[in-house]
């Protein structure tokens, strides 16, 4: 009954910890002379709850799918899952080879930001949110915070404008949205990629209805 995932999420829970515990060891030593024990000890306390408080928050992230890249069956769980999750990334796809490259990144970046729920759906199967949420080329991503999507990445065209873009490229225009946390200071840098060409191999999605 072992789960991988589930090993490898609570190896990344003793890693944050460790290294939660290192930088209290560094504050305190930069410290020095200037707290005695109970301060000490104070200090430490708190940075302990603080651990806690987040290997539950992990716990509670795995238990509901966060950490894996996994497929929506159908709307009504959509709804389910953007309801559960703070936040969440979902690839609107068809079986075409731009969504496939999507999935790739979408599936380590999953692994990667354990605070955000990393779906897909099938757009042609999900005729109902197509249209509420106008999505008209493949792939595209909405990004969803507090159950309202905040954002979207619409084909490549913000990764370069070619399926070659890397796993950071996406990374960090996540990053923009704030629907993952991400401490690495290109995030903040503007990216000069907003060009409006686009890679031919781009599919447009053209069952949904615009009114």
């Amino acid at each position: 009954m072992d789960n991988p995932i589930q090993e490898i999420l609570e190896k990344q829970v003793l890693t944050v910890a460790k290294a939660m515990e290192d930088k209290l060891d560094e504050e305190i030593a930069s410290l020095g002379k200037k707290l005695d024990e109970d301060d000490l000890e104070v200090l430490r306390e708190r940075r302990l709850q603080q651990m806690k408080k987040m290997a539950e928050k992990r716990k509670r992230w795995m238990s509901l799918g966060h950490g894996e890249y996994s497929e929506i069956p159908s709307e009504k769980d959509f709804f389910s899952a953007v309801k559960a999750s703070e936040r969440v990334v979902c690839h609107f796809y068809r079986e075409n080879w731009p969504c496939k490259v999507m999935d790739k990144h979408m599936s380590i970046l999953a692994k990667q930001h354990i605070e955000t729920r990393f779906v897909k759906i099938q757009a042609e199967k999900s005729p109902f949110l197509a249209e509420r949420l106008k999505i008209v080329v493949l792939p595209t991503l909405a990004l969803i915070k507090n159950t309202k999507v905040d954002d979207y990445v619409v084909g490549f065209n913000e990764l370069g404008g070619k399926d070659d873009f890397s796993t950071e490229d996406l990374e960090e225009r996540l990053a923009r949205a704030q629907v993952i946390h991400y401490e690495g200071e290109s995030s903040l840098k503007p990216k000069a990629t907003t060009q409006t060409k686009r890679s031919v191999r781009q599919s447009a999605y053209s069952d949904s209805d615009s009114e």
